[in-house]
């Protein structure tokens, strides 16, 4: 049986415990997970690329199922590029699900081979977005109950990107 690689992909500014959360649940369900941080030309990101990609080495340095990857372009080509069968995603409200199946409805007529699979959100971080994160962080408030305490720490010394 082949191994089943999963992508996780997102832009990951900043990982939160919402992702955090999706990631450590779906590593049941699949043999590798590569959070995929991707390329959105309609977001300019507030933490340069190297600074993520350490941020998802630092959480999950120990667990070699976990790996973060930069990739530009097409989700499904960069499925292809690392033999993974999956798309994880996950869903916090209805209005997400409309969205990402929207997605994954394209991803499927690119390659019908990879299949998307949603996990919803634990309760407790519905209300956790990246989005939220980055005003609150611009606004100088206190983002720790949204991030892991390795991305609070390293906040207090690196510079903002945007």
């Amino acid at each position: 049986m082949s191994e089943r690689i999963c992508l996780f992909p997102g832009t990951f500014d900043p990982i939160t415990l919402g992702h955090e959360d999706i990631i450590n649940r779906a590593l049941p369900l699949f043999d590798k997970i590569i959070v995929g941080i991707g390329f959105n030309t309609s977001k300019k990101p507030m933490f340069s690329t190297s600074q993520r990609l350490q941020w998802i080495k630092d959480i999950y340095g120990n667990a070699d199922r976990v790996q973060g990857a930069v990739y530009e372009g097409l989700t499904v080509n960069f499925c292809k590029k690392v033999g993974a069968k999956f798309i994880l995603r996950g869903i916090r409200y209805v209005s997400d699900f409309e969205y990402e199946k929207t997605i994954a409805d394209a991803n499927r007529a690119l390659d019908k081979e990879i299949e998307t699979v949603f996990l919803t959100g634990e309760p407790k971080y519905t209300s956790v977005a990246s989005t939220i994160v980055r005003d609150i962080i611009k606004n100088g408030g206190d983002a720790s109950p949204f991030l892991s305490q390795v991305v609070c720490d390293s906040l207090k010394t690196i510079p903002l990107a945007g």
